[in-house]
């Protein structure tokens, strides 16, 4: 059994230091979320940002850096609790999708093509170099097959959840693939257009991956990398009948106070995912 993490978009700490952050946000909702008391996780990561750029991110320049938050006790704001349930659903009730939800939510028009020109520049880098995409899919590729024969859990952010769609539909071509148990993605912006018209051109059918048993997409509604936060309106099934699942969760990132504007809040940021109620419930009961 092993938990394997890919990381998003845009420059990283160090691999190391990404790895054990990953680690110790999951722990934490572990902790807080299910009472769970132990440390042990079995846990392997794969880090790309190296390919894009040079150097790492320091912890001093980094304003935004993982951080046990202490603010408040007990477990972290899930999604069917949250005051802002009603107002969720009152707004995309009336309104009907995703984008304008969030260009009402942002004050951003045409979110959409905000996203793929200003926040998703390695996203363009990945489908317009050939190099920079071949490495990274290997990079994942290489890890899935070292762990094959376990149970594997892929918890994929951002971009990273493009790289790894795109590695396990390769995968799924090859003479005995390794398996995944169960695909998460968090924070995807696999339902954008422009992505999944890039998923057609290479495979013709958009679909849950042949070799994934459980997919289950995790998305605040604020966030606007994950502009569409419902991929099973636009994927089908696999094979075998697999079908993503949809799960909103309440992204509760804020900046610490001695970084930047004090308590900024990011909805697309991967700790906040990983420490969600609703992922630390899927994870207790993998392991």
């Amino acid at each position: 059994m092993i938990i394997i993490g890919i990381h998003g978009l845009a420059n990283k700490p160090a691999a190391d230091v990404k790895k054990e952050w990953w680690k110790s946000a999951l722990l934490e909702g572990l902790k807080r979320n299910c009472a769970r008391t132990s440390d042990q996780l079995p846990f392997d990561f794969v880090y790309w940002a190296d390919l894009r750029y040079d150097p790492a991110v320091t912890f001093e320049q980094n304003p935004e850096p993982y951080y046990h938050d202490d603010t408040q006790g007990g477990p972290f704001p899930s999604y069917a609790a949250h005051k802002w349930i009603e107002m969720f659903n009152n707004i995309t009730a009336v309104i009907g999708d995703e984008i304008s939800f969030l260009d009402m939510h942002t004050g951003v028009a045409r979110v959409g093509d905000f996203i793929l020109e200003r926040d998703l520049q390695d996203l363009a880098a990945y489908y317009e170099e050939q190099n920079f995409r071949n490495t990274a899919r290997e990079r994942l590729h290489d890890k899935l097959r070292e762990h094959a024969g376990k149970r594997i859990m892929l918890i994929a952010h951002s971009m990273g959840s493009i790289i790894a769609y795109d590695v396990l539909r390769s995968l799924g071509r090859e003479a005995s693939p390794p398996s995944i148990d169960h695909f998460v993605t968090i924070g995807s912006p696999l339902g954008m257009p422009h992505v999944k018209m890039k998923i057609y051109e290479e495979n013709d059918l958009v679909r849950t991956p042949t070799i994934v048993g459980r997919w289950t997409n995790f998305a605040d509604r604020r966030d606007i990398v994950a502009v569409d936060a419902k991929l099973a309106d636009d994927y089908e099934a696999n094979d075998q009948g697999v079908k993503v699942v949809d799960v909103p969760v309440i992204n509760a990132y804020k900046s610490p106070a001695d970084r930047g504007p004090p308590s900024k809040p990011n909805y697309h940021k991967s700790y906040g995912y990983l420490r969600t109620p609703e992922l630390s419930t899927l994870i207790r009961g993998f392991i």
